[in-house]
């Protein structure tokens, strides 16, 4: 054979498909090695350079709308690709990144006394990096990589808060099932390699169409063994014992994060594994998707409704428990996905993107009143309204959008296309059970709205029940603010996250 005919094997590479989470890494590994060489008193500075880091890697993706691109792709002719930036991609880039972006704004106060700088933005942007490569994946292997590049650094967030006991457990606890999530999903992939013969989404999807009969065992196991580590990344039941300890443990940013951005890394991995690579296992993955979505959402509307508002930390619990009931509900579309089509998905995309806003607001507001009151007691912010106006109201409209109801349109909304995801597919069953949660989880949300605007304690005597006329610092001030004003935007205007949602197809 003539060497001119023969493919190479090099594979052509595309720097501005890749930029967005090309551009995070770099600026991440730059922070590193300036913190070695900055003195003490210019340590802020880092921050500003991870926060336009994260605005450029955001700016990248403009060049990229027409989600059309894909590089790292192999050279036979198969047009396989590790790496796509299509819509959906680009979408939860978007997530990722802004999520990333305002936990880097609310940190900025917390790096300059309680963290060490240089090391939390390096973590902070690892973090990123690898969720914002994770969306782009196509083939198993890159999938798992970017799922443990964005994992560790997280472990390291958690548990930055050096001499803390709680922050110690918290970061083991995240550790352990994490590492476990992991090795199950390896072993799983190994599975599916093995039936398959490849590690590309596209080319496990049609291997799977054909399975031989001594396989097909084989092939069925590294399906479930899959989905069940991407169940302990979504902090789906009952693989979420996890979140509530770690969520209290971490610092409150980075419990946001966790929150937003964890979340959106575990849902984007098993929207590709099912929708992209398993549709020929919808049978067994369907049906196994809408029963974890039942129990995670009522699992955790309970837990939360159970919340004592004297116990300490009991704010930040109830938003752990809240956002492992919201799981339950981003979870339904995927399941939705099974019975109908893939045009489910935006229904997910749009709920997530409804949820990363207001759910990063609401930590933003507890890392506000945590200055104040440390353990961060639901009953702590009891006459909030009297002390900060516009906090309390800030707080009031995020808890309204959790709930779904007016003035947060935005959240009513993303749970009405999730809830017609569910009636679509047939899966009425699991419509009723989520407008049962739907209910449940009003009357915690209620609760925390009306405690925001009753008379502070001590008000009748004349005492001062809330000691917070302190300045509040600005990034917080950012924040909160920048949070507020995206959710009333969405909230006026619902059809622009839902329109960007429904392109959001493979």
């Amino acid at each position: 054979m003539a060497a001119d005919s023969v493919p190479s094997l090099v594979q052509s590479v595309d720097w501005l498909t890749i930029a967005p989470p090309t551009i995070t890494a770099v600026v991440g590994l730059v922070v590193l090695v300036a913190d070695l060489f900055v003195e003490e008193r210019r340590k802020p500075l880092l921050g500003v350079v991870a926060i336009a880091g994260l605005i450029a890697a955001m700016a990248a993706l403009l060049p990229l709308r027409e989600g059309d691109r894909s590089t790292f792709c192999l050279t036979n002719g198969t047009q396989a690709c590790s790496y796509t930036a299509d819509h959906f991609t680009l979408a939860i880039q978007f997530l990722v990144l802004g999520g990333a972006l305002l936990t880097a704004v609310l940190s900025l106060t917390d790096t300059r006394k309680d963290l060490p700088a240089g090391e939390f933005w390096f973590l902070l942007l690892s973090s990123a990096a690898g969720a914002a490569l994770l969306p782009a994946s196509r083939d198993l292997a890159t999938l798992v990589v970017a799922l443990e590049v964005a994992s560790l650094p997280a472990f390291a967030l958690v548990g930055l808060r050096r001499g803390d006991r709680l922050s110690s457990e918290a970061a083991l606890k995240f550790f352990l099932s994490s590492v476990t999530a992991t090795a199950v999903t390896l072993l799983g992939v190994s599975f599916v390699y093995a039936a398959t013969g490849t590690l590309h989404l596209t080319q496990v999807a049609a291997g799977l169409e054909n399975v031989p009969g001594q396989l097909d065992t084989l092939a069925k196991a590294g399906v479930a063994l899959t989905l069940v580590g991407f169940a302990f990344k979504t902090a789906a039941v009952p693989f979420h014992f996890w979140v509530p300890d770690t969520y209290v443990g971490a610092p409150l940013p980075v419990a946001g994060y966790l929150s937003v951005v964890g979340k959106a890394v575990g849902f984007t991995g098993l929207i590709l594994v099912t929708v992209v690579a398993f549709p020929a296992y919808a049978d067994i993955w369907g049906p196994a998707l809408a029963v974890l979505a039942a129990l995670t959402m009522t699992a955790g509307n309970v837990a939360a409704l159970r919340q004592s508002a004297t116990r300490a930390w009991s704010a930040v619990r109830l938003l752990a428990w809240s956002s492992v009931g919201q799981a339950g509900y981003l979870l339904v579309p995927i399941a939705a996905a099974a019975y109908s089509s893939d045009d489910q998905i935006g229904a997910t995309v749009a709920y997530a993107l409804m949820y990363a806003v207001v759910n990063l607001g609401a930590f933003a507001v507890a890392a506000l009143v945590a200055r104040s009151h440390p353990q961060n007691r639901i009953a702590d912010y009891r006459g909030l309204y009297a002390a900060r106006p516009a906090a309390a109201l800030a707080m009031g409209f995020f808890l309204l959008c959790l709930a779904g109801l007016p003035p947060g349109i935005i959240g009513l909304f993303a749970k009405v296309t999730v809830f017609s995801s569910a009636v679509d597919a047939g899966l009425g069953w699991l419509a009723v059970v989520m407008g049962v949660n739907v209910v449940i989880a009003l009357y915690y949300y209620l609760q925390w709205t009306a405690l925001l605007f009753r008379a502070p304690r001590g008000a009748v005597s004349g005492a001062e029940a809330e000691p917070v006329r302190r300045r509040t610092p600005a990034p917080v001030t950012v924040a909160i603010v920048l949070t507020a004003v995206v959710g009333v935007v969405l909230s006026g205007y619902p059809q622009l996250v839902l329109r960007f949602a429904a392109d959001t197809l493979f």
